[in-house]
């Protein structure tokens, strides 16, 4: 049940990248609204996830397992009969709220049903499995479902698997909590979600409303102020959602940033890949579907072998290399044009997708092994939260080039060069960071990076 839940949520992920070509057409939204259907998702995702784990820990990970299917399954019937872009993008912030619950809660579930170690990391590997299937589906399964129905039909696919999620997890799934869990942060959740939501309006409505607009200046005003009061109650509370403390240690720290370089380029990226396909080359929707494939399969291939590779030469090698690989991977991207040859294409893709894939999990590990054992889950919570934040930048930012290349007279084709380019950039300044300041450390387990929930769910490509 928790794996089917989590397959879900990645199925989701990787599906409306494939129907955003199709949604600019049929709710005659240009990309500002583009950006929001992502970002609206992928935000609420970012600041709720830690506080859906002590949620979860705390009401009862069942209970708050099956509010998440419902929340996601009634969300995506609202995203489906959308009549305006203003209603999906309502209903994409309720999936979000349901994604957080039900994530979380999934995982939480599965270790509990599983106390022996040996066997939990069998478990997870399957949950992994499951997040990967979906992760590859998407793109190929959202190509097929718009060509023949149109976008509302990427969401409806969610209610069947809600609905056998619901009905058989409340005759199967039992009751877990921790007693001991700590007191939701209520003032850091609410902080966290207006300070990151000003930033990203800022960047997003930057390029249609004047990047000196009053509006666009107050918004990124209000969001300095807002994160600095955020971190003013993190660092004096007694359970914060977000303990600054854990940032002393150097490894703790140098992952997390890194992460944020990740969620940046691969969701950034990710987020024009089927554009690129339609709108540049004159794909239709479901032969780009295809056509992105080569990103996601690199991923779920060469994943399970990332925490392996750290295990045996250090966080700080198996990191630099992928970051690297993935910055060269989005450059070569930067000056793929109408005329590329597919056969030309495809190994660009490729690359992009096994150098982030090198990096998700032994970040992930690296972050994990600067904590004590008690706050390992906590660490990844974290890990994964930096990454949705990088993911909610990258879409803002990558879309901003585009529209402020166009508005200088630049065609759509330059302005998404400019974006991959960029994203390049970010990237392989990222692998530079990571070689000179990464710990050369080794994972302590092997199986401890592989078993973490971060490498696949909501960043990979477009929420």
């Amino acid at each position: 049940m928790t794996c089917l839940g989590q397959f879900m949520v990645l199925l989701d992920s990787t599906i409306v990248g494939a129907a955003l070509p199709d949604m600019q057409q049929r709710l005659h939204t240009q990309l500002t609204g583009l950006q929001w259907i992502v970002d609206a998702y992928v935000l609420l995702v970012a600041m709720l996830l830690l506080s859906g784990g002590v949620f979860a820990d705390r009401f009862g990970r069942k209970r708050v397992f099956l509010a998440g299917v419902v929340v996601f399954t009634a969300a995506s019937v609202l995203c489906s009969v959308a009549p305006s872009i203003g209603w999906l993008i309502a209903g994409r912030v309720v999936q979000g709220i349901g994604a957080a619950a039900l994530s979380p809660a999934s995982l939480a579930l599965l270790a509990a049903a599983y106390p022996v170690p040996q066997e939990r990391v069998k478990a997870i590997g399957l949950w992994a499995g499951f997040s990967g299937i979906g992760l590859a589906a998407g793109p190929l399964a959202g190509g097929i479902l718009v060509d023949a129905f149109g976008w509302p039909a990427i969401f409806l696919v969610n209610v069947p698997i809600g609905a056998v999620l619901l009905v058989a997890g409340l005759r199967i799934l039992g009751e877990s909590r921790n007693p001991g869990a700590p007191a939701i942060d209520i003032p850091g959740t609410v902080l966290s979600v207006l300070g990151v939501g000003a930033l990203t309006y800022g960047l997003i409505e930057g390029g249609s409303r004047g990047w000196t607009s009053p509006l666009i200046l107050g918004s990124f005003a209000a969001a300095v102020v807002i994160l600095a009061v955020f971190a003013v109650v993190e660092g004096r509370g007694t359970t914060p959602m977000l303990p600054l403390r854990l940032f002393r240690q150097r490894l703790f720290t140098v992952s997390n940033t890194a992460m944020v370089v990740v969620g940046f380029g691969l969701m950034g990226s990710a987020f024009f890949f089927s554009q690129f396909f339609v709108y540049v080359q004159g794909s239709s929707i479901l032969r780009a579907g295809l056509q992105t494939l080569p990103a996601t399969l690199a991923m779920v291939i060469v994943s399970p072998f990332a925490g392996r590779f750290a295990a045996k030469y250090g966080f700080r090698i198996v990191v630099t290399i992928g970051l690297a690989l993935a910055g060269l991977g989005l450059l070569a991207l930067g000056f793929a044009h109408a005329d590329t040859a597919y056969g030309n294409v495809w190994w660009r893709l490729a690359v992009v997708g096994i150098g982030f894939a090198l990096t998700m999990s032994p970040l992930t590990g690296a972050a994990i092994q600067a904590v004590s054992p008690q706050e390992g889950g906590l660490a990844s919570g974290i890990s994964s939260t930096t990454r949705q934040i990088g993911a909610v930048l990258g879409v803002a930012v990558l879309g901003a080039v585009v529209r402020t290349r166009e508005s200088g007279g630049a065609s759509f084709e330059a302005g998404l060069n400019s974006a991959f380019v960029v994203a390049g950039v970010v990237t392989v300044v990222g692998a530079v960071f990571t070689g000179l300041w990464l710990a050369r450390s080794r994972p302590a387990e092997v199986s401890a990076p592989q078993a973490q929930p971060t490498d696949s769910p909501t960043a990979t490509t477009p929420s």
